[in-house]
């Protein structure tokens, strides 16, 4: 599978982006687009300027040194770099094709990988300010995610409820700079420390044994909160979570954490697996109640992105049947569904038998990321101890 995984990255996927997605007018990345690639609306996701920007650099540094790889990272880091922070700092959610600040919002994901994608693109090139700016995006998203106060409370205090996500994309995103800078010092921690910060957070409040499941918001002190919000669970960003942790403990040889990333891997597996139909649920409920939001049943392309690398890690590592059987059942379900052989890249919207709901290639939220990411990560030869061009 590695050499499909390959061919569909370097021969399908990335130049989809390359000949559709970039601007060679204002620079930087448009994703919103139809099924042949055509242009649905101009509008940019700031998100997306760092995580193609973090696609095409990571490319250039570990697959092969080609222009034009170099030249797309370059493009998205000073469209960035010039339009998507806003006078205070923050950085904006979506700008005008041009640049002009659309949308802000509380969050700070577009500051995580703008840090990824200045990290990756500093070693691509040596560029000194792109090193500086990844550690100091990194340092405001760390300041925003986990110092009380200083991000707009999403809910009133009558229920109050933390969420998974900023752990997770804190992992992550210490990973990629302690891959392309070392393990320098943020906002008081080194990359690892930071790492250790969030899993231990992961493991201490969301993960729940007595009830095989990794939530996506807890109370303050990891409080299951039996509401609908508390109870939805969201199967593949857990298993994302899962390779993640996985990842981690490969690269330290730490048996403690890979079993933490399987066990995680084995509850959101059972719990997200349509058996009937096939695919990932979107959402499931904890007690296998009736799900809040409409989209539950749907099928995304990211939840099944994640899948296959979590399985095919788990394989990698473990040997274990268990590992391949489910690597091959992601991997058929989503090749046979999602992609699409005509034009290209992958669709993102499924209903729950595997029609498709849209036929748009790319929005605010689905770009160059999530699927490159999945078949780079599973056609290296190594794994996660990645092989520099």
């Amino acid at each position: 599978m590695q050499c499909l995984y390959r061919h569909t990255l370097l021969s399908d996927v990335i130049p989809f982006w390359l000949k559709h997605g970039l601007d060679p007018v204002h620079g930087g990345v448009m994703t919103c687009l139809d099924r042949d690639g055509s242009v649905l609306d101009t509008d940019k996701s700031v998100w997306f300027q760092g995580r193609a920007g973090w696609m095409f650099a990571t490319l250039y540094n570990t697959v092969e040194r080609r222009a034009e790889w170099l030249d797309a990272a370059r493009s998205c880091i000073e469209f960035s770099r010039k339009h998507c922070f806003s006078p205070e700092g923050k950085m904006y959610f979506s700008v005008t094709r041009e640049g002009l600040p659309l949308r802000m919002r509380r969050y700070v994901f577009s500051e995580s990988f703008a840090a990824i994608a200045n990290a990756a693109y500093a070693k691509s090139c040596g560029d000194s300010q792109a090193a500086e700016d990844a550690m100091k995006t990194f340092a405001t998203y760390l300041r925003y995610s986990f110092t009380p106060g200083v991000m707009a409370p999403k809910f009133e205090p009558t229920r109050p409820m933390q969420g998974i996500g900023a752990h997770m994309i804190g992992i992550v995103t210490a990973q990629e700079l302690r891959e392309n800078l070392g393990d320098v010092f943020v906002s008081g921690r080194t990359c690892t420390e930071w790492i250790d910060f969030s899993i231990s957070a992961i493991e201490r409040l969301f993960l729940k044994p007595e009830l095989e499941a990794l939530l996506e918001v807890v109370g303050p002190n990891g409080e299951l909160i039996d509401h609908h919000d508390g109870r939805t669970l969201n199967p593949g960003h857990a298993i994302e979570c899962a390779w993640f942790i996985m990842h981690e403990g490969v690269r330290r040889k730490d048996s403690r954490l890979v079993s933490l990333g399987l066990t995680i891997l084995d509850w959101m597996w059972e719990r997200g697996w349509d058996e009937e139909c096939g695919g990932l649920f979107y959402f499931r409920d904890l007690r296998g109640l009736p799900v809040q939001e409409y989209w539950h049943d749907m099928k995304f392309w990211w939840p099944h992105n994640e899948a296959i690398i979590a399985t095919w890690l788990a394989y990698q590592i473990t040997g274990e049947e268990i590992y391949r059987r489910r690597h091959q059942l992601v991997h058929d379900w989503s090749f046979e569904h999602f992609a699409d052989p005509e034009f290209g890249e992958w669709y993102g919207y499924l209903h729950r038998d595997g029609r498709i709901s849209s036929r748009a290639k790319g929005t605010m939220y689905k770009g160059p990321f999530h699927l490159p990411r999945m078949l780079w990560y599973c056609s290296l030869p190594e794994g996660p101890s990645r092989q520099q061009a």
